[in-house]
């Protein structure tokens, strides 16, 4: 499996009062990571959309090991872990240097915003993604 980095810094919009990453934000920075990613292997958001889809978030499972804090450096990974044809699972993590912050599995599923239904990945982008496992 093949695994995207990120950088990223923590800016004082993503702390609490203590200067402590809020838990939320873990998740954005996740999400950043994913998308990044995905432009990357050449598909920007709009890419399942022009063919009428989206990529959601059908689930999630986050462990929080310790905490990011104000003007730290981050890494934060993205790895296929798994791929079907209506979805997708993620491994996702947030490092600062070596130390794991938190940790996710994340599952993205494709669906027809219309029908609210799931839908087969579009091919091109299935086979990019296959090839990434």
């Amino acid at each position: 499996m093949k695994e995207f980095s990120l950088p990223l810094r923590v800016y004082i919009e993503d702390t609490d009062a203590g200067g402590i990453v809020y838990y939320v934000n873990y998740l954005k920075y996740m999400e950043r990571a994913r998308t990044e990613y995905m432009r990357a292997l050449g598909f920007a958001k709009t890419a399942v959309a022009d063919d009428g889809l989206l990529l959601v978030v059908r689930d999630m499972q986050a462990r929080y090991h310790a905490s990011a804090r104000l003007d730290d450096a981050l890494q934060v990974t993205a790895q296929i872990d798994s791929l079907r044809a209506t979805a997708l699972n993620f491994k996702q993590c947030v490092y600062r240097d070596q130390q794991l912050l938190c940790e996710a599995s994340i599952q993205v599923a494709c669906v027809d915003p219309k029908a609210g239904r799931a839908r087969r990945i579009p091919k091109q982008i299935y086979q990019v993604l296959a090839a990434e496992q």
